[in-house]
């Protein structure tokens, strides 16, 4: 009787684990953790899947590359692992790609710290160097990249310290007088007030040069996502950490160059994570919003989907993906009838791996 209990155990936890259709396992592919999912379809409908690629442990500093995977089929099945980017023992890390569709390239922004400097000494400023920004091309769907190159003077203040890139994908605008901008959302801290904001950079010039646009208004957000609304606003939607656990939101009404006050929205609670969120287009039908991230106020679990239809002013649908540990999340539209989300997730942790879901939009009705 004992021997069968516990054959049931072993049968129920199988299946759980099934459930999960990991891109990135931990443990694999000589590297003890991955984390940071990004994901960007490049111009010939390749997906292509980014990670941090952590060495030793599932710490933030340390031995981390940067990794890819691709899928030419969306997402049924993934090529074998590829290293973008490895310094050593340094910390190459938040992959933000972003495509444009005019020249096909693909921008993978990106930043960089020595493995030996933690985020506390470099926000201390007692670091033995700093965070640093740097910028890898693609011109053949991601079959090959170029060496990284640091743009930090481009893209960063002086009196800044800590520096992330998204990390998630960025986009493209598609309206107003600068039709065809790539933007990144990023964030940053201070310096001597150690207060933490999130800002934008963009390009003009398909990627190849990187300017700074506007930060927030006020502090206490960091790791943000954005997408162009029906009207041409911009949307930023950030990480928070006062207690309310909301997230925070804020409107650009000149492409990334100034932003408002920042609001809280009452159906987007979050446990202090990143997050995603993508406009997606549909023939015949209004576009509609999609956020994904852990949807809970006490811990990183229940990763969750939900749908706007009216530009976020309200969220009616939500769809379940995972109910166990989650953390970090990237949405990718796949087609007019499909969406798919890159999470990190497992039973005990969410950093058992990351993996991929698709969902159905086909008949998705407000």
């Amino acid at each position: 009787m004992r021997i069968f209990f516990l054959f049931l155990i072993f049968f129920s936890f199988s299946i759980q684990s099934q459930t999960l259709d990991y891109v990135f396992k931990s443990g694999e592919d000589g590297y003890k953790c991955f984390r940071i999912p990004t994901i960007l379809k490049s111009q010939n409908g390749t997906l292509l899947a980014f990670a941090e690629g952590r060495k030793n442990s599932c710490s933030d500093t340390g031995d981390i590359d940067l990794v890819l995977k691709k899928s030419s089929d969306n997402g049924n099945t993934w090529s074998a692992l590829k290293v973008i980017w490895d310094d050593g023992n340094n910390t190459c890390g938040n992959p933000s790609p972003v495509l444009d569709k005019n020249s096909g390239r693909i921008s993978l922004l990106s930043t960089w710290n020595r493995g030996e400097d933690k985020e506390w000494q470099i926000i201390d400023q007692k670091s033995i160097d700093t965070r640093r920004i740097f910028l890898i091309h693609s011109n053949d769907h991601g079959d090959s990249w170029t060496k990284p190159k640091e743009i930090t003077s481009d893209v960063k203040l002086s009196n800044w310290t800590w520096y992330a890139t998204g990390p998630v994908n960025g986009i493209q605008l598609k309206r107003g007088s600068n039709k065809g901008r790539l933007i990144i959302p990023c964030d940053h801290i201070e310096a001597k007030t150690k207060h933490y904001y999130s800002h934008i950079i963009y390009s003009d010039d398909g990627g190849l040069n990187w300017t700074l646009g506007g930060s927030t208004n006020q502090h206490q957000v960091n790791e943000c996502t954005i997408v162009e609304l029906n009207s041409g606003e911009l949307l930023l939607n950030m990480r928070n950490y006062t207690d309310d656990r909301l997230r925070k939101l804020a409107v650009s009404q000149d492409q990334g160059i100034t932003w408002s006050d920042i609001y809280s929205h009452e159906n987007l609670i979050e446990p202090i994570c990143q997050a995603s969120m993508i406009n997606i287009k549909r023939p015949f039908k209004k576009d509609l919003l999609a956020f994904s991230n852990p949807n809970s106020k006490k811990s990183r679990e229940k990763m969750t989907i939900q749908f706007s239809f009216n530009n976020s002013k309200t969220w009616s649908k939500k769809v379940l993906i995972h109910e166990g540990p989650s953390a970090y999340s990237n949405l990718i539209q796949l087609n007019n009838s499909e969406i798919a989300c890159l999470f990190e997730g497992g039973d005990n942790s969410p950093y058992e791996g990351i993996a991929f879901k698709k969902i159905s939009i086909k008949n998705l009705k407000q």
